[in-house]
C-alpha cells in the first residue's frame, strides 16, 4: 500500500508539471501573437462536381459492371460531342454560375460580418447571367443587425444579380426582413415565416432594492436620454415613450418589406403572427414551396453551382484550447461508458 501511495504521488506531481508546462507554452504562443484585426479565409466548393462524383459512385456501386461500362462511355461520348460544338462555335459562352450562400443569424446578427464579405468576393466576380441563392434561418433579433443583413443582401439587387431565398426551417421577424429583399423566396411546408413586429421586454428590480433599502441613482440629460431601466423607477411617460419607439420601429419595417413587396396585403401580415410555409404561400409571404436542396439540385442541371463562405481563421490560442477541450471531453466520454450499467 506504501508503495502505492508514493506512486500516486510521484505521479500526481509529474501530470502537474507537464500541465504547468504546457500552460506556460500557451501562453507564450498568446503573447508572440500580434494583437491583429481578425482575419479570415473564403472557401469555394463547387458543389455540381460534387454532385457529379456522387452520381458516378452511386453508378458504379448499383449498376453491374457492363451497365456501368455502357454508361462511361455514353458520358465520354456526350463529353466529345460538347467539345466538338464549342470549336464550332468559336469561343464558347461562359456556363452560368450560380453561388450559394448559408446565413444562419443570431439574435444580434453578428454573422452578417461574414455576408459581408461573401456578397463582396461575389460582386467582385458575377458576371451576365450569374445568380445567387441564400439560405435564410433566424428567428430574428436586433433591429439594426438584421438592417444591416438586409442592406447588405439589397447590395445583389441593386447589382441587377438575380436573388433567392430559400427558408428550411425559420425566417422570422429580422429573418423575413431579409428574405423579402429577393426576387423568389422558397419555404419549406412546414417552415416557419413571418413575425412582421417588434418585441422588446425588460425586468425592473427597483421594488426589490427599495425593499432592502437599496438607493438607485440614474442621471440624465435629455427627457428621453433613458424611457425605461432595469433599477429606476418607471414612469407612465417614460412607457407611453417606449411603446412610441417600438410603433415607429414597426411602420419603418412594414415600409421596407412593402419596398420590396409591393402586392403583400401588409396590413394583414404585419401582425407578429407567423405562418407555416404553405400559409405563408397563400398569404403572398413567399413564391414556391421547396426545400434548399431541392433549389440547387435544380438549378445545378443547367448552371455550375459554386458554394461560398467566409470563415474567420482561429488564433493559435484558440486552437490549443478547443483542442484541450476536445481531449477533456473524450476522457469523461470514456469514463462514462465504462461506468454504463450492463444489459
Amino acid at each position: 500500500m506504501e508503495f502505492l501511495y508514493e506512486y500516486g504521488l510521484f505521479l500526481a506531481k509529474a501530470v502537474t508539471i507537464v500541465v504547468a508546462i504546457v500552460a506556460v507554452v500557451v501562453l507564450v504562443l498568446a503573447s508572440a501573437v500580434k494583437q491583429k484585426a481578425d482575419k479570415g479565409e473564403l472557401k469555394l466548393t463547387n458543389v455540381s462536381e460534387e454532385l457529379k462524383d456522387l452520381k458516378h459512385d452511386l453508378k458504379e456501386e448499383l449498376l453491374s459492371k457492363k451497365q456501368f461500362k455502357a454508361y462511361e462511355k455514353s458520358l465520354k461520348a456526350e463529353a466529345k460531342a460538347k467539345e466538338k460544338a464549342e470549336k464550332a462555335d468559336g469561343e464558347a459562352a461562359p456556363t452560368p454560375r450560380v453561388f450559394v450562400i448559408d446565413f444562419k443569424g443570431s439574435i444580434d446578427a453578428h454573422e452578417v460580418a461574414s455576408l459581408r464579405e461573401e456578397i463582396s468576393a461575389i460582386l467582385a466576380i458575377a458576371e451576365q447571367g450569374d445568380e445567387v441563392v441564400v439560405n435564410v434561418e433566424s428567428g430574428g433579433g436586433m433591429v439594426h443587425g438584421y438592417g444591416l443583413a438586409a442592406s447588405q443582401l439589397d447590395r445583389l439587387r441593386s447589382a441587377e444579380i438575380p436573388l433567392t431565398i430559400c427558408v428550411d426551417k425559420v425566417a422570422a421577424s429580422g429573418g423575413y426582413m431579409m428574405a423579402c429583399v429577393a426576387n423568389t423566396i422558397y419555404a419549406a411546408p412546414f417552415a416557419i415565416v413571418g413575425s412582421i413586429g417588434v418585441v422588446a421586454q425588460i425586468p425592473n428590480f427597483n421594488r426589490l432594492l427599495k425593499k432592502h433599502d437599496i438607493d438607485y441613482e440614474q442621471h440624465t440629460a435629455g427627457d428621453f436620454k433613458r424611457t425605461l431601466t432595469l433599477f429606476g423607477e418607471n414612469t407612465e411617460e417614460g412607457r407611453q415613450k417606449f411603446q412610441e419607439e417600438l410603433e415607429e420601429t414597426h411602420v419603418l419595417f412594414k415600409a421596407f418589406i412593402s419596398k420590396y413587396r409591393p402586392t403583400l396585403d401588409i396590413a394583414k401580415v404585419a401582425t407578429g403572427e407567423h405562418w407555416y410555409g404553405q400559409q405563408a404561400l397563400d398569404l403572398g409571404l413567399v413564391d414556391g414551396l421547396s426545400t434548399s436542396d431541392d433549389v440547387v439540385m435544380k438549378l445545378a442541371e443547367e448552371k455550375t453551382v459554386i458554394k461560398v463562405r467566409y470563415q474567420l481563421k482561429k488564433k493559435i490560442a484558440d486552437k490549443l484550447a478547443h483542442s484541450a477541450s476536445l481531449a477533456v471531453n473524450a476522457v469523461f466520454d470514456r469514463l462514462a461508458e465504462k461506468n454504463q450499467p450492463l444489459n
